[in-house]
């Protein structure tokens, strides 16, 4: 590293230093003037939100030295789109591999805010800029440590390019952008197989996808309770941590974390089934080794990926991942085409109730609104935070109008023969078939790095760190993308996996957790009528979590025999 930029560094800390005494007087004249933090059950969400505070948590918080502390910025690219910048890990020069956001965010402490992390995925309206910019200072001093290391005791190789920089991460999110920030996150590739679902339940089955989106908005609304009990929590382990202390924090985590690793297995199993639709005599002959069609595109899949998760900056993925709502809405539209204009029809009748199969339904409706990992998020960039409520109202219905409408429309064209993902039954010679099929393709491969880049970067925190090196890091990637193939390889039963995931994960994350986080954080002040519905949702979830995953798995298991 030069001297100028020694130099400029040694300036920066110097600055920062100054400007931390600052924020710290400043956070204290706003600690002395703001109301007290403990609010009611009910009034809570109201009076929390009409006083707009910057919720970044504080300098001596011990939410954010715990692990994971990467997971607010990991899980903010689901909802955020960077300014692009296509780099990786493997640059040539170390001294600028040291300096990346991600290796910084190696080491033990909390990673700094990276600049290219904080843009909203719709950006802001002009007029909103300036009031932006007046935020950001006061935001910032929940942001950085209450003291930057001075230059002498950060080792050469460790040494970051830019130090001291003031950058808000938590954005002003309008209405619009919350709603199309909640609806990327919900309408995945869940909508695929809800006419699956109506296959496994019948058409009753449907008042479950209905049952399961009111529960959901309602342990939405539980989370953002918990939020607001303390000033200090910030995402969902955060909540975790102040109900269950640090084993909370570690469990639900490990829960999330877990979502999402099984999220990859499927996008792999999706590539190959409908890769191998577009092409079923592709293959590949290595010496003795002959890999069919769908064995073929899911390596394929897994080599184009693989370098994906290797950026420190995900922009481009992030902008093209930002379509998830244009993409389902797109499928939906291909399906109706499929069955008006091209005169498939909607002539099968199909069955009113199917029990047998209503586990397998229960799975696959909850897999839909597994989105709670990021609604707390969503909720700490809004603008204005009453309005909460109606954006995951808005989320969920419209969520689950695209889900029943592909759902209803799905069954009726194809009946019992319908097939896991809907894009798998569409006419081969169609072309708005293979517009919907390549749309069903493209979207998962721009995501897929997204969703596993959260549980690498809390994994990565877990190295020692004389190990938290590059190369270290690309293998440990590397590692995580290959598990994902090896599995989608040994279960490649796309319906069965999301219904198993749906009923054991989803059910946790969505629909326990948040209840029983809810009763034990603000315990003292909820209403009996609270408990009554907590206490409600907690033995659905339960019931529907043992009954769904052991379906599943006895499916699973059935499949190979």
């Amino acid at each position: 590293m030069n001297t100028t930029s020694s130099m400029s560094e040694h300036n920066l800390i110097i600055e920062s230093d100054d400007d931390d005494h600052q924020s710290n007087a400043a956070a204290n004249a706003t600690r002395d003037d703001s109301p007290g933090s403990d609010l009611d059950s009910d009034s809570d969400s109201s009076s929390s939100c009409a006083t707009p505070r910057p919720r970044g948590p504080t300098p001596s918080s011990s939410y954010t030295q715990q692990w994971p502390q990467s997971y607010r910025q990991s899980i903010d690219i689901f909802s955020t789109v960077q300014s692009p910048n296509l780099s990786f890990l493997g640059t040539p020069t170390l001294s600028r591999l040291s300096n990346s956001f991600l290796t910084n965010s190696f080491r033990g402490k909390t990673p700094e805010i990276n600049s290219n992390l904080v843009k909203p995925l719709l950006r802001p309206t002009t007029s909103d800029e300036q009031q932006q910019h007046e935020d950001i200072r006061k935001s910032s001093q929940y942001l950085l440590p209450s003291r930057k290391p001075s230059l002498q005791q950060i080792p050469e190789d460790q040494k970051p390019l830019v130090v001291g920089q003031e950058i808000s991460p938590y954005q002003k999110c309008s209405y619009t952008q919350a709603v199309m920030n909640g609806i990327n996150v919900l309408c995945g590739v869940g909508i695929l197989s809800t006419p699956y679902a109506v296959k496994q339940g019948g058409w009753l089955g449907l008042v479950i996808l209905c049952l399961f989106a009111l529960l959901a908005w309602y342990t939405g609304l539980l989370l953002r309770s918990c939020l607001d009990s303390k000033e200090e929590l910030e995402t969902y382990p955060d909540i975790g941590h102040a109900a269950f202390g640090t084993t909370g924090r570690i469990v639900i985590s490990i829960i999330l974390y877990v979502e999402l690793y099984a999220c990859c297995i499927e996008y792999l199993i999706l590539e190959s089934d409908n890769l191998s639709k577009l092409f079923p005599n592709a293959h590949l002959t290595i010496g003795s080794l002959t890999l069919n069609s769908h064995v073929f595109f899911a390596v394929l899949t897994t080599i184009i990926v693989m370098p994906t998760t290797w950026l420190r900056d995900l922009s481009c993925l992030s902008y093209l991942s930002a379509g998830g709502v244009i993409a389902s809405i797109l499928v939906v539209i291909c399906l109706f085409w499929v069955g008006v204009v091209d005169n498939v029809g909607f002539e099968n009748k199909g069955t009113a109730l199917n029990l047998p199969g209503i586990p397998i339904a229960i799975g696959l409706y909850g897999y839909c609104y597994s989105g709670h990992g990021v609604f707390p998020n969503i909720y700490s960039s809004l603008k204005n935070r009453n309005q909460f409520p109606a954006i995951l109202f808005t989320c969920f219905g419209l969520s689950t109008i695209l889900f029943a409408g592909a759902a209803v429309m799905g069954y009726k064209m194809f009946g019992e023969a319908t097939e896991s993902q809907f894009t798998l039954n569409l006419p081969e010679n169609l072309v708005v078939s293979k517009v919907a099929v390549w749309t069903t393709v493209a979207n998962p491969i721009t995501k897929y790095a997204l969703t596993i880049i959260p549980l690498a970067m809390s994994l990565e925190e877990l190295l020692p760190p004389n190990q938290q090196k590059y190369w270290n890091i690309i293998m440990l990637r590397s590692a995580l993308v290959v598990s994902t193939l090896l599995i989608a390889l040994s279960v490649p039963f796309f319906g069965l996996v999301m219904a198993l995931v749906g009923s054991l994960l989803t059910m946790l994350v969505t629909y326990i957790l948040p209840c029983a986080c809810f009763l034990a954080i603000l315990k003292k002040k909820v209403t009996w009528y609270q408990i009554a519905a907590c206490s409600f949702i907690i033995v659905v979830g339960i019931c529907c979590a043992c009954v769904g995953t052991y379906s599943s798995l006895a499916r699973i298991i059935q499949s190979y025999t």
